[in-house]
């Protein structure tokens, strides 16, 4: 069979590429996860159909322009991946594919200064904090501006969260369990810096150090997922450099953060860092598998009987595999009772910038999504990802419904201090 790229020419991610190409036996399984193809019901906008678009275009049979607006508006949700039979890697295809054509790609003016405004700000706490405040400024100029222009303005949170600084270092209540570094995250810091303070807080309640590495960057997630490859690898070695290395767990609390650093393998592959990105990866845990793992003692009872719909963020459970853990300890608080959602593999519509930059789908995704929860009867919301909560709240107040939402570490944080 023809390789898409022959390995010897594009190192090991070309090999990953054309084994995820060669596994797809083309079965159909992944249609009715996919979010694209549940909107749009084109096969062109299924997973096994940008396969073959893939696979023609590296092949030199189709033009990556003929292809593109197919590609685009994948979210790479991965929900393909966990419902496939076949085991096809769809991750070690859709970034590096993207990255391999971006290079090559033509783009209008006004498209180039947007995504050179979202890669500059959103992973810079202080820069977007800024385009936060000048954006809420212009919000009157929304209506006469282009959709792809206006989508911003329909996620800005109402108000700016007041800046919550975290120490480089803080040490553990009681007797030391663990020692950890933590990825602080870059728009989280400013749309709910709330969520990196539960974080440190439940650590060190159950006694664990906690490390913030002052010299970190963008987990790279954002420009590995909309082709800019270069980008992402130097956010990587970057934070390669500066997480220490004689710690027990570098801890994520954001899906899609977690996730890019899994990647660092892939995104550095044929590097000289890949073998020291697979060290640091092993090392990577989301904040509920890595509490699912100590033996820590039960947080206290809720306040009064509550029901809470867990939300699936697609970068925790299709690209981490990360289900149960989460579950287990909201479960585990006295007085909680845990809601499944219907559908709840299918994505919310954020993922990263999706909902920015394919606003009128993110949108449908977003409000069906926001009507389960309604319909669910839950009196809180939880979820394990940033970009979840700002795509949920924002679709849950369009629909005038009033449930808090918020991430499963605040919720844990509250109970065991007795606040919940």
């Amino acid at each position: 069979m023809k390789h898409a790229i022959p390995p010897d020419q594009h190192g090991a991610t070309g090999a990953a590429m054309a084994a995820a190409v060669e596994t797809c036996v083309h079965c159909g399984f992944c249609l009715p996860d996919c979010p694209t193809y549940r909107v749009l019901g084109a096969e062109a906008d299924s997973p096994r159909g940008r396969i073959i678009l893939m696979k023609e275009v590296l092949e030199g049979d189709l033009s990556a322009a003929e292809a593109q607006p197919h590609i685009d508006r994948c979210l790479g949700c991965l929900a393909c991946e966990t419902t496939c039979p076949s085991g096809v890697k769809y991750g070690d295809l859709i970034s590096p594919y993207r990255d391999f054509v971006e290079r090559d790609r033509k783009r209008s003016i006004t498209d180039k200064l947007r995504r050179k405004f979202l890669s500059t700000t959103l992973p810079s706490p202080k820069g977007f904090r800024t385009a936060v405040r000048l954006a809420k400024l212009a919000r009157p100029l929304r209506k006469i501006l282009p959709k792809s222009l206006g989508a911003p303005f329909d996620l800005l949170p109402k108000k700016i969260a007041k800046a919550e600084p975290l120490a480089s270092h803080s040490k553990p209540e009681g007797d030391k369990v663990a020692h950890v570094a933590l990825l602080a995250g870059c728009a989280q810091q400013v749309i709910a810096p709330g969520i990196n303070t539960a974080t440190v807080s439940l650590l060190t309640r159950l006694g664990v150090e906690v490390t913030v590495p002052e010299s970190q960057v963008c987990c790279g997630a954002l420009a590995w997922h909309t082709g800019d490859g270069d980008r992402a690898r130097a956010h990587a070695r970057q934070n390669l450099e500066v997480f220490p290395g004689e710690i027990d767990a570098i801890i994520s609390n954001a899906a899609g953060c977690g996730s890019a650093l899994h990647e660092y393998p892939t995104i550095l592959a044929g590097e000289p860092e890949q073998e020291k990105a697979e060290q640091f990866t092993a090392k990577v845990f989301d904040i509920t598998t890595f509490l699912d793992t100590l033996d820590i003692p039960s947080p206290q009872e809720a306040s009064k009987p509550l029901k809470i719909a867990y939300h699936d963020a697609c970068h925790l459970a299709h690209a981490q595999g990360v289900r149960d853990a989460p579950r287990r300890l909201l479960k585990s608080i006295p007085g909680v009772e845990l809601i499944e959602l219907p559908d709840s593999n299918v994505c919310c519509g954020s993922a990263g910038t999706y909902n920015l930059d394919q606003p009128q789908i993110a949108a449908q995704l977003g409000e069906a999504k926001a009507q389960l929860l309604i319909d669910s009867g839950a009196d809180l919301v939880a979820s394990g990802n940033i970009g979840c909560l700002t795509q949920l709240q924002s679709h849950l107040t369009k629909l005038g419904a009033d449930i808090p939402i918020r991430h499963t570490v605040e919720i844990l944080d509250d109970a065991y201090a007795g606040a919940l």
